[in-house]
């Protein structure tokens, strides 16, 4: 007979109730309230010189010039799909005459996926390469 704890059998659960619902597909009634599981497009050539050039940064791997380039973004304000905690990444935009970062970002996907905002994380655009 094998003896488990009840945290033991509590743990087992959640992580069973976990990767089960990491399963399910998302449907936009699933999604929070005024939230949509479609982004809205932009082609890489109708972006600013400057995220041309981080985009070229990032399939480089680097070096990169801001110090908080490549952190995680942990997308709490879930303007983009759901995904476990570490699968975005972030970088900087450079915008002209700005003293600091500026509000522009690239959003990078494990899966490759890039996303656009010019303010901050309010709105997010996916890019489309060709």
């Amino acid at each position: 007979m094998i003896r488990v704890g009840l945290g033991s059998l509590l743990s087992s659960a959640t992580l069973r109730l976990a990767l089960a619902l990491c399963l399910i597909p998302v449907s936009s009634a699933c999604l929070p309230q005024g939230q949509s599981d479609s982004i809205p497009g932009i082609a890489v050539a109708e972006l600013p010189a400057e995220a041309r050039e981080t985009i070229a940064l990032i399939r480089k791997g680097g070096p990169f010039p801001h110090r908080r380039d490549a952190v995680v973004f942990g997308n709490f304000e879930k303007r983009l799909p759901a995904k476990a905690r570490g699968h975005y990444r972030e970088y900087t935009v450079r915008t002209p005459g700005a003293k600091d970062r500026g509000a522009r970002r690239i959003v990078a996907g494990r899966g490759g996926e890039l996303y656009y905002t010019d303010d901050h994380y309010n709105s997010f655009r996916r890019i489309k390469e060709p």
